[in-house]
């Protein structure tokens, strides 16, 4: 049986650690945070509940978590035979993480990160052999979304390329080729331009993000509008990105208002809080803040 480490217990590192272990992988879900871990397991134990409700899994949501451990260090990386990085968007964290993961795991392993916007290549400088190192860019929630960015570096190998090309498939998932490095990769390059004008539209009175939201459900066939995206992914996020972004002179990808740091500010931070460009009841429903400035 496969292994594979995730390291970061966040919202997508806990949905990357679902889908390898229902796909038939033993897993093992890396935090330094025990409170996290914890929450990661509740988590876990409720949306493999509902999708097994749904008869979306086959297996019981008891089989599938049986195949994750939780664990408070990178040890497992020895055993691993991949290996996805899902920490926060930090570039000298990630840096540092891949540093270990590269003095720990076998030579053979590949190791993938779920940077949003990070070039990967910059990662990779970390380790001794790049050519293992690749983007893997989820979507969440990830137990939903069917997408991923495979995302090749310069030095990254064609061999581990097309292994995580077959990888990702074998989640159940679509894989998207980015071979080009570049900071945001495809699609993160055009959501960030979405969003960037429609925080603005919203930031000068124009609309609000309830009803953009709605027009680019219902006029252009998003399933969910980019204000509720971004609550889903954490607005905390959103704000490095952006940040990232900027360093990069990619300005034009990036909101003029600041209304995302904003936001941060107030402790607002999205889904994941309780409160973002929404707010959201404990058993997550989303509810509208009426007239109340965003």
């Amino acid at each position: 049986m496969e292994r594979v480490l995730v390291v970061g217990a966040g919202f997508m590192g806990t949905g990357i650690a679902q889908v390898c272990a229902a796909s038939g992988r033993r897993v093992h879900l890396m935090d330094v945070s025990s409170p996290a871990l914890e929450k990661a397991r509740q988590a876990m134990e409720f949306s493999l509940g509902k999708l097994a409700a749904k008869g979306v899994i086959k297996q019981s949501p008891e089989q599938v978590l049986a195949r994750v451990s939780f664990e408070p260090d990178l040890t497992a990386a020895a055993r691993a035979d991949w290996i996805i990085e899902a920490a926060l968007e930090k570039e000298a964290l990630k840096q540092e993480l891949f540093a270990e993961l590269g003095r720990l795991a076998p030579a053979s392993t590949p190791m993938g990160s779920n940077t949003s916007s990070i070039p990967i290549g910059r990662l990779a400088q970390a380790t001794a052999h790049p050519e293992r190192v690749l983007g893997l860019h989820f979507f969440g929630p990830v137990p939903l979304m069917g997408l991923v960015e495979v995302v090749k570096a310069e030095a990254t190998s064609e061999e581990v390329f097309a292994r995580s090309m077959e990888f990702v498939r074998s989640l159940g998932k679509t894989p998207v080729q980015v071979r080009r490095d570049l900071p945001g990769f495809v699609m993160n390059r055009v959501f960030a331009a979405a969003l960037s004008e429609a925080m603005d539209l919203v930031a000068d009175g124009v609309t609000t993000p309830e009803d953009l939201d709605a027009g680019m459900r219902l006029g252009y066939g998003w399933n969910a509008g980019p204000f509720e995206i971004a609550d889903n992914a954490g607005l905390d996020t959103v704000a490095l990105i952006d940040e990232f972004l900027r360093t990069q002179g990619e300005d034009r990808l990036v909101s003029r208002s600041g209304l995302a740091q904003r936001l941060v500010a107030q402790g607002r931070l999205g889904r994941k809080v309780g409160k973002g460009f929404y707010r959201y009841t404990p058993e997550g429903k989303r509810i509208s803040w009426g007239d109340e400035e965003a």
